[in-house]
Protein backbone atom coordinates (compact mmCIF):
# COMPACT_ATOMS: atom_id res chain seq x y z
CA UNK A 1 0.00 0.00 0.00
CA UNK A 2 1.10 3.55 -0.67
CA UNK A 3 -0.16 6.46 1.40
CA UNK A 4 -0.11 9.75 -0.51
CA UNK A 5 -0.42 12.95 1.51
CA UNK A 6 -0.28 16.49 0.21
CA UNK A 7 -0.45 20.13 1.19
CA UNK A 8 -1.19 22.37 -1.77
CA UNK A 9 -2.26 25.98 -1.28
CA UNK A 10 -3.51 26.60 -4.83
CA UNK A 11 -7.13 25.47 -5.19
CA UNK A 12 -6.88 24.52 -8.88
CA UNK A 13 -3.74 22.38 -8.43
CA UNK A 14 -5.16 20.78 -5.27
CA UNK A 15 -8.42 19.82 -7.02
CA UNK A 16 -6.53 18.53 -10.07
CA UNK A 17 -4.31 16.37 -7.89
CA UNK A 18 -7.15 15.01 -5.77
CA UNK A 19 -9.19 14.15 -8.88
CA UNK A 20 -6.14 12.46 -10.39
CA UNK A 21 -5.44 10.44 -7.24
CA UNK A 22 -9.04 9.17 -7.10
CA UNK A 23 -8.07 7.02 -10.08
CA UNK A 24 -5.38 5.33 -7.99
CA UNK A 25 -6.79 4.91 -4.52
CA UNK A 26 -9.26 5.64 -1.78
CA UNK A 27 -9.47 9.06 -0.13
CA UNK A 28 -9.34 8.61 3.65
CA UNK A 29 -9.04 12.31 4.57
CA UNK A 30 -9.18 15.56 2.60
CA UNK A 31 -5.54 15.34 1.56
CA UNK A 32 -4.70 11.68 2.23
CA UNK A 33 -5.13 8.71 -0.12
CA UNK A 34 -4.50 4.99 0.38
CA UNK A 35 -3.46 3.34 -2.86
CA UNK A 36 -3.04 -0.41 -3.23
CA UNK A 37 -0.42 -0.38 -5.96
CA UNK A 38 2.97 -1.99 -6.51
CA UNK A 39 6.28 -0.30 -5.79
CA UNK A 40 6.85 0.19 -9.51
CA UNK A 41 3.38 1.72 -9.89
CA UNK A 42 4.23 4.05 -7.00
CA UNK A 43 7.32 5.22 -8.86
CA UNK A 44 5.24 5.83 -11.98
CA UNK A 45 2.61 7.68 -9.94
CA UNK A 46 5.37 9.82 -8.40
CA UNK A 47 6.55 10.84 -11.87
CA UNK A 48 3.02 11.72 -12.99
CA UNK A 49 2.28 13.74 -9.84
CA UNK A 50 5.51 15.73 -10.32
CA UNK A 51 3.92 17.15 -13.49
CA UNK A 52 0.79 18.31 -11.61
CA UNK A 53 2.41 20.26 -8.78
CA UNK A 54 4.91 23.05 -8.18
CA UNK A 55 7.72 21.76 -5.93
CA UNK A 56 8.58 25.24 -4.64
CA UNK A 57 5.01 25.75 -3.39
CA UNK A 58 3.52 22.29 -2.89
CA UNK A 59 4.33 19.33 -0.66
CA UNK A 60 3.43 15.77 -1.70
CA UNK A 61 4.68 12.66 0.09
CA UNK A 62 4.47 8.98 -0.84
CA UNK A 63 4.78 6.46 1.98
CA UNK A 64 5.29 2.80 1.10
CA UNK A 65 3.58 0.53 3.66
CA UNK A 66 4.67 -3.11 3.43
CA UNK A 67 2.21 -5.97 3.85
CA UNK A 68 3.80 -6.80 7.21
CA UNK A 69 3.32 -3.23 8.46
CA UNK A 70 -0.19 -3.04 7.03
CA UNK A 71 -1.32 -5.84 9.33
CA UNK A 72 -0.45 -3.76 12.41
CA UNK A 73 -1.99 -0.42 11.39
CA UNK A 74 -4.00 1.08 14.24
CA UNK A 75 -6.99 3.33 13.57
CA UNK A 76 -9.51 5.38 15.51
CA UNK A 77 -12.79 6.32 13.89
CA UNK A 78 -12.38 4.15 10.81
CA UNK A 79 -11.73 0.58 9.77
CA UNK A 80 -8.24 -0.74 9.09
CA UNK A 81 -7.13 -0.39 5.46
CA UNK A 82 -8.24 -3.32 3.34
CA UNK A 83 -6.98 -3.97 -0.17
CA UNK A 84 -9.63 -4.04 -2.87
CA UNK A 85 -10.79 -7.46 -4.03
CA UNK A 86 -8.60 -9.10 -6.63
CA UNK A 87 -11.65 -10.18 -8.62
CA UNK A 88 -15.16 -8.88 -9.13
CA UNK A 89 -18.03 -11.18 -10.04
CA UNK A 90 -20.44 -9.61 -12.49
Amino acid sequence: MVVVVYDISNDKRRVNLSNFLEGYGHRIQFSVFECFISLEEMRQLHQKVKKLVLPKEDNVRFYWISNDALSIVLTIGSQKPEPPPQYYVI
